[in-house]
């Protein structure tokens, strides 16, 4: 493992690191979507990382960049005024881990990871009943909060902090909280399970 691949190394870079997770349909990109805008509203500097199973289609074929990364090259970087993008091809070599990843970011005061429920990081679960699915915090004890559409039922009364899901402000407060916590604490709830 490089130093860029440890777990410190991405943390220095990042900021506090919180994954969003759940199961697809249950809202968390739109969530993400109002918690970035307001904390961006607000001066932060919020890093986002999407993990996808799908390929990641970034250009059409017949762009430049797309011929180019066809013909071989390992890397591209697309640059203009107002944004760049670098495209990387794994070429059979195994999807990086998110410690790497991490530490491809340009500084932050949060990091927010879409997915990667299988990481070790403390997790906001965005669960929807209704959905048919099970929850995941009651397997996972770094998930440190959900946030739901509906009250939890006798089951969630033992669960982590609960928010309504439909009051985004009141994500948004939870979150503001978590992030200026002693990580010490964070540490001992997610070892200890809550």
């Amino acid at each position: 493992m490089s130093a860029t691949d440890s777990p410190a190394a991405a943390k220095a870079v990042c900021g506090k690191v919180l994954a969003v997770v759940g199961w697809s349909g249950s809202g968390k990109t739109t969530l993400l979507e109002f918690l970035v805008g307001a904390l961006a509203a607000r001066g932060l500097r919020v890093n986002i990382v999407k993990h996808s199973h799908h390929d990641i289609v970034l250009e059409p074929p017949h762009k430049d960049s797309a011929r180019l990364r066809a013909a071989g090259a390992a890397e591209v970087m697309i640059a203009s005024p107002y944004r760049y993008a670098i495209l990387r091809e794994l070429r059979g070599e195994g999807e990086p881990p998110l410690a790497a990843q991490l530490a491809r970011l340009a500084p932050a005061d949060l990091t927010l990871v879409e997915g990667y429920k299988w990481e070790a990081l403390p997790k906001l679960e965005v669960y929807r009943p209704a959905l048919g699915r099970p929850p995941l915090y009651p397997d996972d004890p770094l998930v440190v909060a959900v946030a739901s559409d509906e009250a939890p039922d006798e089951a969630g009364l033992h669960a982590p902090p609960w928010l309504d899901l439909n009051a985004p402000a009141s994500v948004l407060a939870w979150l503001e909280s978590w992030m200026t916590a002693d990580p010490k604490v964070s540490e001992k709830q997610a070892v200890n399970g809550g």
